[in-house]
């Protein structure tokens, strides 16, 4: 079974904003009530309360006086962000991600969990959870066939709602495709120019942060002068988020058109390990790396290869993608500002450095490709140096 995600966006009624921020507040509440108590016991005694040592109190606070209000919302949800909290110290403690923190309503995006009970209405065009009798109107723009497992309901920090379905669905594996060298392309990813493709196409960086940073700035400085508190001010930060709302939105759409033709047009797409994390520390280009979304990129490249069965290589972010002659010369003291460089070796000069490493990842991908009991398969078909249990292994994968 596989599962997909389905996002909406919703237009609840005045009543039902109302109902989804007691949602919100609860949940919130809840998540920190119990981070709070866990931390409380391990400091005292060293205990390591589970979701079910606190979710057993609900029930008693749901009567008392003090915490009545939690009746008016899902328990479902309550119960959810109790498992989110410990799904987030899990993580804590196996893989080291960072100590969970207390939420608040300031949060810029913020959402609670429906686990069961979740409806769509295609016909109608509503979504049905519980406490909303009535349901919720929502723009269900594209239909779906399964079961549906679970949902989320957000608020983003511009006051828009949207609702994610996860849903079951009844799809067999998508058989990938053949590696081919001749169906192929290597991808250098720049600033400059968004990706070097290594048959020569140029896909431009469109900038769209650079494009609407002097407004950005504008709004920015507006909301400075606005006492806190006031309702002005809550005008402009809204404003302020619109603003970067549509840098986003406008990145996710150059990102998904992007991939889609690369996923539509190739087999197999190979990469740069790139450091994201480790370049946005340099304060010189880390507005531009952010600006390119390269995470996103990635992202999605590699969900919508897995759909359409199209290969992703990889090749580590230290190979000498643009200072490879195919001759073998590797060109050491080559730095950013050289744009072009001639070979020492074989006199061949590189006008542009980036199709030069675009085509070097394509060939260091290749040459990097491991099998079983194999490293190395030079090029479509081509199996030199390669073992005969590892060609009857990789007869199906590669096509000759």
């Amino acid at each position: 079974m596989k599962y997909r995600a389905y996002k909406y966006r919703i237009y609840p009624t005045k009543q039902q904003e109302v109902l989804i921020a007691k949602h919100l507040g609860s949940c919130r509440f809840i998540y920190n009530y119990a981070l709070a108590k866990k931390v409380k016991a391990y400091q005292v005694d060293g205990t390591n309360l589970s979701r079910f040592d606190i979710q057993a109190d609900l029930p008693n606070m749901k009567k008392s006086d003090e915490y009545c209000w939690l009746k008016e919302v899902n328990s479902l949800s309550l119960q959810a962000s109790l498992a989110n909290l410990d799904s987030a110290y899990t993580k804590f403690f196996r893989e080291h991600k960072g100590f969970p923190n207390f939420k608040s309503k300031k949060d810029s995006k913020q959402s609670f969990s429906i686990p069961q009970n979740t409806k769509v209405d295609f016909e109608n065009g509503r979504v049905f959870i519980p406490k909303f009798k009535i349901g919720i109107k929502a723009k269900l723009h594209r239909t779906f066939e399964g079961i549906v497992k679970s949902s989320t309901i957000t608020r983003t920090s511009t006051g828009k709602y949207f609702i994610s379905i996860l849903v079951e669905v009844n799809e067999s594996d998508v058989p990938m495709k053949p590696i081919c060298e001749s169906k192929a392309v290597g991808i250098d990813l720049g600033i400059k120019t968004f990706a070097v493709l290594s048959d020569g196409t140029e896909i431009p960086n469109p900038k769209y942060l650079k494009q609407s940073l002097d407004k950005v700035k504008h709004l920015q400085r507006s909301l400075s002068h606005k006492t806190k508190g006031s309702k002005n001010r809550d005008k402009a930060r809204r404003k302020l988020a619109l603003a970067y709302e549509r840098v986003t939105n406008q990145r996710k759409d150059f990102s998904h058109k992007v991939t889609k033709y690369l996923v539509s047009n190739y087999d197999t797409i190979c990469l740069e390990d790139l450091n994201v994390k480790g370049m946005v520390k340099n304060h010189h280009l880390a507005q531009s790396i952010s600006d390119v979304s390269w995470s996103m990129f990635n992202t999605l490249l590699e969900y919508k290869a897995q759909e359409q069965g199209v290969n992703i290589l990889r090749i580590g972010r230290f190979e000498p993608s643009s200072k490879f002659c195919p001759c073998g010369y590797i060109n050491k003291g080559l730095t950013l500002a050289m744009r072009e460089w001639t070979c020492p070796e074989c006199g061949t000069i590189h006008y542009n450095r980036d199709l030069l490493a675009a085509i070097n990842i394509k060939r260091f991908a290749f040459r990097n490709i491991n099998t079983v009991g194999a490293t190395e398969i030079h090029a479509c078909g081509d199996m030199s140096g390669v073992t005969h249990s590892a060609q009857e292994a990789h007869k199906s994968s590669v096509c000759g």
